[in-house]
């Protein structure tokens, strides 16, 4: 199979990403082989080619927003079958038995491996994925090619939206507007919670306006409007958590979503932190992607892809740091 391997790290304008021919994978007793028709760059996807993230395994195949069709099944796989349209997310899989995975919790796994970091991904014509943790795409109505983006910034957007436990008739806010931010907003939306969003881009901010929120600006420039009841902070932007606390209610609580952040500082811990809550979004769980996907239909979505062929991955991966794409999502087709 052709696939896209990095196996040193490099900023991707030097393209340390290369395409090479690889033998098809098999799949072991309990994993399926999806043969894979698009999958969705991500922004850890560029921490992980650029060494912000360490490199787990080399040669690693990049990639976790794979959409396809089961194409091979292990000899003891029972809940897929050959021909059914299933992805793969960030969660490749955990042990089952520590008492993170007996809970449901298996985003605190010791164990837990990601897609496309510490397991091959989706930047190629198969992957595998074991059977307890692929996700069946069936009910899912969207065309095919805007499906990748619901299993990463999506599932995200949805397990951080559950952390707030912002209730209908609330009010929360969302600093930064991208992607996850967006699969918030219409999750939310759905709930009637009122969502108010800060952005220092203007065509984020009319983008935020176009799918609903009640409110959007830039608040370096504008007063937050309302006390909220509960906030998402997206960008690594440590010096924005104070100020979002300060217009969390008492009761109320911070979810921070980024994987790294520049430094936190409280000054005035009984104004702005005292009776609030600071959460962190932390891996994800397959609960979240579940009832994500449970849910998709039933969601108002209309976020753009900037579509690009298999062999275009490194101009593609190139464009989506630089902020450069037509559209908020990159999506690469593979094996449409």
């Amino acid at each position: 199979m052709k696939a896209w391997i990095l196996t040193q790290q490099a900023p991707v304008e030097e393209r340390p990403l290369t395409l090479a021919d690889l033998p098809d994978p098999q799949p072991g007793e309990h994993e399926i082989r999806i043969k894979v028709s698009y999958a969705g760059i991500c922004r850890t996807d560029i921490h992980i080619a650029e060494g912000d993230l360490p490199l787990v395994k080399s040669p690693i195949i990049l990639g976790h927003e794979v959409v396809g069709t089961v194409d091979k099944v292990g000899s003891s796989v029972t809940n897929f079958r050959i021909g059914e349209r299933a992805g793969a997310y960030w969660l490749h899989s955990a042990c089952g038995h520590c008492k993170y995975c007996r809970s449901g919790q298996e985003n605190y796994c010791p164990d837990f491996k990601a897609t496309g970091w510490h397991a091959d991904g989706g930047f190629a014509e198969y992957t595998l994925v074991p059977d307890a943790f692929a996700i069946s795409l069936e009910s899912v109505q969207l065309e095919p090619p805007k499906i990748p983006p619901l299993l990463c910034p999506g599932i995200a957007g949805y397990a951080a939206f559950k952390l707030t436990e912002v209730q209908s008739g609330e009010s929360l806010g969302l600093y930064g507007f991208g992607p996850t931010a967006y699969y918030v907003l219409k999750v939310a939306q759905s709930l009637n919670i009122h969502t108010y969003v800060s952005s220092r881009s203007s065509e984020n901010i009319e983008r935020a306006r176009q799918a609903g929120a009640k409110w959007a600006a830039d608040t370096s420039q504008d007063e937050m409007p309302v006390d909220l009841d509960a906030a998402i902070l997206f960008p690594p932007a440590g010096n924005l958590v104070e100020p979002i606390l300060a217009h969390v209610k008492p009761g109320g609580n911070l979810v921070l979503a980024p994987v790294s952040s520049s430094p936190i500082r409280i000054e005035n811990y009984s104004e702005n932190l005292w009776g609030r809550t600071i959460d962190t979004l932390y891996q994800l769980k397959r609960s979240d992607a579940e009832e994500f996907i449970g849910l998709v239909n039933d969601l108002d979505l209309h976020l753009g892809i900037h579509l690009f062929p298999f062999e275009k991955l490194d101009e593609a991966i190139i464009l989506a740091k630089q902020g450069k794409l037509e559209q908020p999502n990159a999506v690469i087709e593979v094996n449409a």
